[in-house]
């Protein structure tokens, strides 16, 4: 026996359409709607009719296998599992690899990935975080615009696809974390408007309607989110989640949904045994997102931070427009290691107001910090990537600074070896009005960075999609393999010492010179030593600091006794044994 559910209050009659036979279901409380069916089995598709129209997906479908437009398909989450030796992720000592299922193998499926996992391992990284996977519209996307939010992509290989990359993953030491969007859904197949009250005009988003968190009828819609969260960490193993943008997840409740949402992991993480944790990207600069729930805050285990990808940014390039204007390079640069986030409180020239609150005493592995990732190099008009722009030596240096961090480190997809393919945004909306607005908008998106409008790949168009494919050839190439050896030894030295790992900044202490153009990091016993000036740079280190050279990325650093010699764009780590 088969129980059929749907969340359908402003509909006077819901019929169940199994296999294109009509049922007609029973009203419950609070608009929910059931039917009993006796032979309805996995494999079986269905769709519900509201009020006689055409049947439409089920919101928690868990399988969409024509896509947003077709039937749903029952799922049976049984699955031959074979990570029970797995005992979690522990985020301190995490190092996470950011990849997009569509982009990273030829497959462009969460098979073809598989196939790749023994670079992850032999790279070092413990962690792999996801793109969004949830059913969007057409073959290809970056994710952020889903539909059928508790459905794998059909095109990655469904559910079953991403149980066994998940059980892959974890057989070989790696955790899994999955990009989920709760601020908002894409537009084409987006039929819950329909359904319910799930969005609200009381509040926008900048990617059209909010969810409705708050208002008339939002309980339902905060279980959605919810149920959502704890069906990814349960029903497919993942380790945590990252929830995009959640300063777009407005809610006045007197519990907010993440804080709820929060509680209701940690239930999950004592019943399987193992760490779970939820990760917030935000950009308001306020750690009440990762502070306790008894103190006050949402009780997220970290978040994403853009300010050591901006502060660096300003550092090696001479970016400076757009968001770039509230960050000063290598001044900025030291004050994000030691203190978290530059700016706290003070005046922000591109918001035109004051911005965001002190970090704090906050462990410093709360933050996610990078040098490149899918937004940073995606939401640029070419999609180019620092290696597109910068010479080794200099990306072997903004590596270093990212990977000796008192932060959590993530490195997106490619980056450890240089790879000179962009990472475009790229959609297939069969929408062709859709589409078309898509191409306009993203072309007239990037006036602030002074980028023209036939510099932006049109992102309908297949051909952005192709390019943005890793191609895996580089790997063993010269200068690829060079870079791909630093990353993994700066890696390997960041898993090995403890200093690297831990996340107190008040154990940090940073110094630039802008003159000199160079950065010295005192952590603990750990010295790095970074010269991002035009001449050969002598650094004499503080009474009492080792020596000892761990790592340099240039045969041109030199210690003297207590004195580091660099050539230009060149790094040194000492003292981390």
């Amino acid at each position: 026996m088969t129980t059929f559910r749907v969340w359908a209050p402003s509909a006077d009659r819901v019929d169940l359409d199994l296999g294109g036979h009509r049922v007609a279901m029973e009203a419950g409380e609070r608009g929910w709607w059931t039917v009993e069916v006796a032979d309805a089995e996995a494999g079986a598709d269905y769709g519900f009719c509201l009020d006689g129209s055409d049947p439409l997906p089920d919101p928690r479908s868990s399988w969409q296998p024509e896509g947003v437009h077709g039937p749903s398909r029952l799922v049976d989450h049984a699955f031959a599992w074979t990570d029970q030796s797995w005992t979690g992720l522990h985020l301190p000592a995490a190092v996470l690899y950011e990849l997009h299922v569509g982009t990273f193998s030829p497959e462009g499926t969460f098979d073809g990935a598989i196939q790749l996992l023994d670079h992850l391992v032999d790279l070092g990284v413990n962690a792999v975080e996801l793109l969004p996977v949830a059913e969007f519209s057409g073959m290809r996307g970056w994710g952020y615009d889903g539909v059928d939010l508790y459905a794998p992509h059909h095109a990655y290989g469904g559910p079953a696809g991403l149980k066994r990359f998940v059980d892959a993953c974890h057989n070989r030491g790696l955790g899994v974390v999955l990009d989920v969007v709760y601020n908002h859904l894409g537009p084409e197949g987006n039929h819950l408007g329909r359904f319910g009250p799930y969005f609200t005009d009381f509040y926008a988003t900048p990617w059209g309607q909010a969810v409705n968190y708050d208002q008339a009828g939002s309980d339902e819609v905060r279980r959605f989110a919810i149920d959502n969260a704890v069906m990814w960490l349960r029903d497919y193993h993942l380790d945590g989640l990252r929830l995009d943008a959640v300063q777009a997840i407005i809610d006045t409740s007197a519990v907010h949904v993440l804080e709820q949402m929060a509680a209701e992991v940690e239930e999950l993480a004592a019943c399987v045994g193992r760490p779970l944790f939820l990760i917030g990207e935000s950009d308001l600069h306020d750690p009440r997102l990762i502070d306790p729930r008894g103190a006050g805050g949402l009780g997220l285990d970290a978040q994403w931070s853009d300010d050591l990808h901006h502060c660096l940014r300003t550092a090696i390039t001479d970016e400076r427009r757009g968001y770039y204007v509230d960050y000063h390079g290598l001044v900025d640069l030291a004050a994000c290691l030691e203190r978290g986030w530059p700016h706290a409180g003070d005046w922000s020239p591109y918001r035109q107001r004051t911005h965001g609150r002190p970090f704090g005493d906050r462990q410093g592995w709360k933050l996610l910090a990078y040098s490149q990732n899918h937004d940073q190099i995606g939401n640029r008009a070419q999609g180019d990537r620092l290696s597109q722009v910068l010479a080794p030596d200099r990306l072997a240096v903004a590596a270093a600074l990212v990977l000796t961090s008192p932060f959590l480190p993530m490195v997106f997809q490619g980056e450890e070896w240089g790879a000179t393919t962009p990472f475009q945004y790229f959609t297939s909306h069969e929408d062709p009005e859709l589409g078309r607005a898509v191409s306009q908008g993203r072309r007239s998106e990037f006036s602030s960075f002074g980028w023209k409008r036939d510099e932006v790949p049109d992102p309908q168009e297949p051909s952005t999609f192709e390019r943005s494919k890793l191609d895996w050839d580089e790997v063993t190439r010269a200068p690829h393999a060079e870079l791909l050896e630093w990353y993994t030894k700066l890696i390997g030295l960041r898993r090995s010492c403890p200093a690297l790992c831990d996340g107190r900044l008040d154990r940090v202490r940073a110094t630039a010179d802008v003159e000199a153009g160079t950065l010295v990091v005192e952590r603990g016993p750990v010295t790095v030593v970074a010269n991002l000036g035009s001449a050969v740079a002598a650094i004499d280190l503080a009474e009492g600091r080792s020596a000892e050279v761990s790592l340099a990325s240039s045969p041109g650093v030199a210690v003297t006794g207590a004195r580091v010699t660099l050539p230009p764009d060149s790094v040194v780590v000492m003292g981390a044994g």
